[in-house]
């Protein structure tokens, strides 16, 4: 099978990028696209070449370390598929593939089609989480759910993270991530006590991210490889404006990016205090 790959190729965040063609002569058909960009690896390196850096780990669809545009279509054109489950029977003999990074202010480049996604963990850091102490594992019945509840909850926390929402929406939102990250927790009685600090402090620090806001075009939830409902980002809308209510005497802070390339980010770093 033969394909020509289009990639955006940029050494980093600063450099300028730009197309390259690269002609896949011998792809086979069974070939997921990251076996495929190995391959075109394989023989830029041979013929001592640059090759494209992208993300990967699990290449089992779970991990959220892949992903990058092909043809406009954040991982692919299949659904609910990540770009290491995508196969190469799903494109025509001869066809062009572009591919390129995510395109969002708050992930830039780190090289070639990877991006740093550190703003995500942020925003996980920042109230993502359940912090009582409940000892060891209690038993199963001691904390009834329901049925419903915990159908809502699962299909909230099976975002992986890839950032995808984000690149295929207009305004480069990160509702659907963070909303799903809330959801999921605040659905169960374990994320009741936090409720409502999580959602501000999510939120705070989604905008302090430099994400733009969601006007429910519903991109994100189109191009998902898990599927995450829209609802979810009705759910962090409903908790956040609750919980602004009732947490209103309260500071919320946010937390700062790592690194000063991290430009995504509307939070100034102050390079007197970092190590």
């Amino acid at each position: 099978m033969r394909v020509t790959l289009k990639i955006w190729r940029q050494k980093n965040h600063s450099a300028p990028g730009k197309f390259v063609s690269y002609p896949v002569d011998d792809a086979n058909p069974d070939m997921s696209m990251l076996e495929c960009l190995d391959v075109l690896n394989e023989h830029l390196i041979e013929s001592g070449g640059d090759p494209v850096a992208f993300e990967h780990d699990c290449r089992e669809g779970i991990c959220g370390s892949c992903g990058f545009m092909i043809n406009g279509i954040a991982h692919g054109p299949l659904p609910a598929t990540t770009v290491c489950q995508l196969t190469m029977r799903h494109f025509k003999e001869g066809e062009e593939l572009v591919l390129e990074p995510w395109r969002a202010r708050s992930f830039p480049v780190i090289k070639d089609l990877a991006v740093d996604r550190r703003s995500f963990d942020r925003i996980i850091a920042s109230g993502g989480y359940i912090s009582v102490s409940t000892g060891s594992a209690p038993d199963g019945n001691a904390i009834l759910v329901s049925k419903e509840a915990s159908d809502r909850a699962m299909d909230a926390a099976a975002c992986i993270g890839c950032g995808a929402c984000v690149a295929a929406c207009p305004n480069a939102s990160a509702a659907l991530f963070t909303g799903a990250k809330i959801a999921h927790l605040g659905t169960l009685p374990q994320g009741q006590p936090e409720r409502d600090r999580r959602a501000i402090r999510m939120v705070t620090q989604m905008n302090a991210e430099g994400f733009g806001g969601c006007t429910n075009i519903g991109e994100c939830t189109g191009v998902c490889p898990k599927e995450i409902p829209l609802e979810v980002i009705a759910a962090m809308n409903r908790d956040y404006l609750r919980g602004s209510w009732r947490e209103r005497d309260n500071l919320v802070t946010t937390l700062k990016p790592f690194t000063e390339w991290s430009y995504g980010s509307k939070l100034k770093v102050d390079s007197a205090s970092e190590t």
